[in-house]
């Protein structure tokens, strides 16, 4: 029997990024812990329930929709196309997210900081500015 061929640490990293996922759900991913069980629970109850409902009207029913009815439960036919988590992001797709927020916080900061510089030096005592559609005022003697 070959042995397994070992990774360096390159690889492994790219292995990290491609399997790897984090919530990027938007919400705290604290939550995620209660409430995905949560869903998953009633969903089940919701099923359990329909079952329950279905059986107590089996005796009375004909032979046909009798067996329809038996037909449903051993298929799990309401299980179909109920809640499912949605898949959380690839660490990849999060670090370059997290990269672009970062490059636009900082190309902010210095935008914003050579308009104040460009100002004073104009003689101004305020400055109006928009980055990317915000539209923002500043007090030099505020600041």
């Amino acid at each position: 029997m070959s042995e397994k061929r070992r990774l360096s640490p390159a690889e492994k990293k790219a292995l990290s990024y491609a399997n790897d996922r984090r919530n990027a759900y938007g919400e705290n991913d604290k939550a995620a812990r209660k409430a995905i069980p949560a869903r998953k629970a009633g969903e089940n109850r919701k099923n359990r329930r329909k079952a329950a409902q279905a059986l107590e009207s089996y005796e009375a029913l004909d032979e046909g929709s009798a067996a329809l009815v038996e037909s449903s439960l051993t298929h799990d036919v309401e299980r179909v196309g109920g809640w499912k988590k949605c898949p959380d992001q690839p660490l990849e797709d999060h670090i370059a997210q997290q990269n672009e927020r970062r490059d636009f916080r900082d190309g902010r900061k210095k935008w914003v900081g050579s308009k104040l510089t460009d100002a004073k030096e104009q003689g101004h005592t305020a400055v109006s500015y928009s980055w990317r559609g915000s539209d923002d005022k500043s007090d030099f003697d505020s600041q």
